[in-house]
């Protein structure tokens, strides 16, 4: 039976539906990142029973990013096929999971530690593709995917800075700071998540612009991805190249910010990240605007270019002294999240919707997500161990030269692709008409194809 909360939202203004939705997934999403990101504000220098070639920080960054990138390949199963009302029980089960590593992380002398940041990495690589699945199939699936990708944007750099807060304030040792960090955010992860539970699934209006969402098979996931495998392969690599060069960023904020003289200010992290949440957020939302879905494709391919080129552009506009590094370091993180943000939410939900099969989005985000990690841990290796003569600013610098250049090649390859194709397509929908709920069953067939032009907005 529906509770009260759940049928005041089914029957609210759409504005204040967006509100509530929007504002828990952003909330969940931020605590998540309590229990992932903050280790990374610790500089971890000089560290007892530490002896090996491979940095102490970045042998963790590693052991937890190689989880995460084991939990996106998972996911690209266990996402697709989950049952909706099992979600919010997965998500408190697997941050839960991820705090008790966190604090065998404390526990456990170096090196045994670890492998601990490899088990906090499992569970927390599964969360974006469950709390992502009470956003997608909606009509305002873009401003609520873009609060939601604010949310990751914002949250590092937060909990980064109530972890620096944690042991220069309150003077938390370095190793416990990260499990002290997640409990602060126990309290939003567990109301966020309830009202998450609540919310409504699409109806028929929903279903009707956008086509059903359901649990996808095997089969009908490899019928997927081989219908669009060389515009699929293009973004995918672009994709591998955002996530390396973003985490690399966020993981070693701290060095980068020394580097560019700004090293011990907390507050920096937070300062340098708002007004890209702010940027990013506004851009992806501006997508809802669109109602054809091929159109849609079109112009979130425009956005992704824009964002490789806003990432180079400022960089060379920093190399030449035009802009401070504080405003780079805001133009380059805008870019990359003008990028990555598309990719990572409406892009796939965008594309389900104007190939008029029953599928959902999450599987196509793990399928990327698999490889853009595979990626990050890759970086991570060559920096150690090809590119350990370069400082952290000079890595980052030539990283954003090659991630702007090859990522607008590929885009540019991807966007061709989808036009192309979506013109050879034709007839294929844009958009498609849901039977009569009582009407409703797997097979595709029962979906009756519409022009956009007889869908009444």
């Amino acid at each position: 039976m529906d509770s009260r909360f759940r049928r005041a939202l089914s029957q609210a203004h759409p504005a204040v539906f967006t509100a509530v939705a929007g504002t828990a997934g952003f909330c969940a999403y931020f605590a998540m990142y309590a229990f992932r990101k903050p280790f990374t504000a610790a500089t971890f220098e000089q560290v007892p029973g530490w002896d090996f070639t491979l940095d102490y920080k970045i042998a963790l960054i590693v052991a937890q990013v190689a989880g995460y990138a084991l939990s996106k390949f998972i996911g690209v199963k266990v996402i697709s096929e989950i049952n909706p009302g099992q979600r919010a029980a997965a998500i408190l089960t697997l941050i839960g999971t991820s705090w008790l590593a966190l604090i065998a992380f404390a526990l456990l002398p170096a090196p045994w530690n670890i492998i601990m940041l490899f088990f906090n990495g499992v569970p927390l690589g599964m969360i974006w593709g469950l709390v992502f699945g009470y956003m997608e199939g909606r009509r305002v699936s873009e401003v609520l995917a873009s609060m939601l990708c604010a949310s990751f944007i914002l949250s590092s750099g937060v909990v980064k800075s109530v972890g620096t807060w944690l042991m220069q304030s309150a003077h938390v040792d370095r190793f416990w700071m990260p499990a002290a960090t997640g409990a602060l955010f126990i309290p939003l992860l567990l109301l966020s998540v309830w009202v998450l539970s609540e919310l409504p699934p699409p109806d028929a209006r929903d279903e009707a612009e956008r086509t059903r969402r359901a649990p996808m098979t095997k089969r009908e996931r490899q019928s997927f991805l081989s219908a669009y495998a060389p515009g699929l392969v293009a973004i995918v690599l672009a994709y591998v190249l955002l996530t390396a060069f973003r985490d690399f960023r966020d993981n070693f904020a701290a060095e980068i910010w020394t580097a560019l003289g700004y090293g011990g200010q907390a507050a920096i992290f937070s300062a340098s990240e708002l007004p890209v949440a702010v940027i990013a957020l506004i851009g992806m939302a501006m997508i809802i605007v669109v109602r054809d879905n091929r159109r849609a494709l079109v112009v979130i391919h425009a956005m992704i270019g824009g964002g490789f080129a806003l990432l180079g552009l400022s960089t060379l506009a920093f190399q030449m002294h035009l802009i401070s590094p504080l405003v780079w370091m805001i133009l380059a993180g805008s870019g990359l999240y003008i990028a990555y943000n598309p990719i990572n939410a409406v892009l796939f939900d965008r594309l389900v919707a104007a190939s008029g099969r029953i599928a959902n989005a999450g599987f196509l985000i793990y399928v990327a997500d698999s490889f853009g990690y595979l990626g990050s841990v890759s970086l991570l290796l060559w920096r150690n161990f090809g590119q350990a003569s370069l400082d952290w600013l000079q890595f980052f610098t030539a990283g954003a030269y090659v991630t702007s250049i090859v990522g607008t090649v590929l885009t540019l390859f991807a966007a061709t692709y989808f036009h192309r194709r979506s013109s050879k397509q034709g007839s294929t929908p844009s958009r498609v008409v849901a039977p009569p709920v009582s009407s409703m069953t797997s097979a595709p067939s029962v979906w009756k194809p519409i022009s956009s032009s007889n869908v009444n907005d």
